[in-house]
């Protein structure tokens, strides 16, 4: 069994408040530390009701004062949201605060609508055109200073904070496998270029300072509860949430329904974002992670579970944690 890590968008759910959903998320990284997990990622949003996550570093630092030894990252940060510098700093204050256990996953998405990007950044010149050499660019200012250097990050500086590249489509693959980075596919919305973007990443990593030999991270729904109907259940409200963001909609994490019509199955039809979710019993989940890990050979799998129950959406990361310790005894 390859190492499992949990990815978290600090979900508002309805009659919530985003105080209340950073508490469940700190909350949800110590379960995650005690259970076992290697890392916790939060994920930038901007102008969504439904997400609290939008200042990433300022509750990666809060996440971070309660927890001790799990690593903490983002997955990632928008990077044509932000400067470079601005990122290498805020960073390298979380490795200051933090040693050895920041990560920095960037992607070239803006997290947002095209209206909402132009508030963020002011103007769209540049942007994702930019990205590649942007990425360059931050990781230069996270390296040791080179003599004469001008403009340095501090804290940042020297930091070597490791950079991880995340995609949706082809265009992260490649980018990771140039640059000779960690790359971490959103599988868990955008699944129908998965297997490509695995194997352009596989083949054409270059071999780089920062690694010496690929890492694929997959992102994986795993929904689990005492029984499959039970997990079922709960994953409705994942389910509505997809339905009303397509429906240009968004909002708070709704409370699961009986879906005795079966209204939500589009959202897990194959090909479909959800259509790679384990969602079941102990059982279930174990044999689901199993077959995950055994088609798609990741080098590491981050979970994500938007469940409407805080005390439901621990216990669900517990048997996700109890799959992990058992298919790794059995092998």
């Amino acid at each position: 069994m390859v190492p499992l890590s949990v990815l978290d968008l600090s979900p508002i759910v309805q009659g919530g408040s985003p105080g209340q959903s950073l508490r469940a998320s700190r909350q949800l990284a110590l379960a995650a530390e005690r259970y076992g997990f290697q890392r916790y990622w939060l994920a930038e949003h901007h102008n969504m009701t439904g997400i609290a996550s939008a200042a990433t570093a300022v509750a990666l630092a809060y996440i971070g004062e309660g927890t001790s030894t799990i690593r903490l990252g983002s997955g990632g940060v928008m990077l044509p949201n932000h400067a470079p510098l601005i990122i290498a700093e805020q960073f390298g204050t979380l490795e200051a605060m933090y040693p050895g256990r920041i990560d920095l996953g960037v992607g070239r998405a803006p997290g947002t609508d095209q209206l909402t990007a132009r508030a963020l950044r002011r103007h769209l010149t540049g942007g994702v055109d930019q990205f590649p050499q942007d990425v360059i660019e931050l990781m230069a200012f996270l390296k040791a200073p080179q003599p004469g250097q001008a403009i340095r990050a501090v804290p940042g500086s020297g930091s070597n904070v490791p950079v991880w590249m995340l995609g949706s489509s082809l265009f992260g693959a490649q980018l990771a496998a140039v640059l000779g980075l960690p790359f971490a596919f959103a599988s868990h919305f955008a699944p129908q270029m998965m297997d490509e973007a695995a194997e352009i990443y596989r083949r054409e990593f270059t071999p780089s300072e920062y690694r010496s030999k690929p890492h694929l991270m997959l992102a994986l729904n795993v929904v689990a509860a005492e029984t499959d109907e039970e997990a079922r259940r709960l994953f409705t409200s994942l389910q509505q949430a997809f339905v009303n963001l397509h429906r240009g909609m968004p909002g708070p994490l709704p409370p699961p329904v009986d879906d005795p019509e079966d209204r939500l199955a589009a959202t897990v039809a194959p090909g479909s974002p959800l259509s790679k979710a384990v969602v079941g019993g102990p059982e279930t989940v174990r044999a689901g992670l199993e077959a995950f890990v055994a088609r798609h050979k990741p080098d590491e799998i981050i979970v994500t579970a938007q469940i409407f129950d805080q005390e439901k959406r621990l216990r669900s990361l517990e048997l996700v944690a109890q799959a992990r310790d058992a298919l790794m005894m059995a092998a």
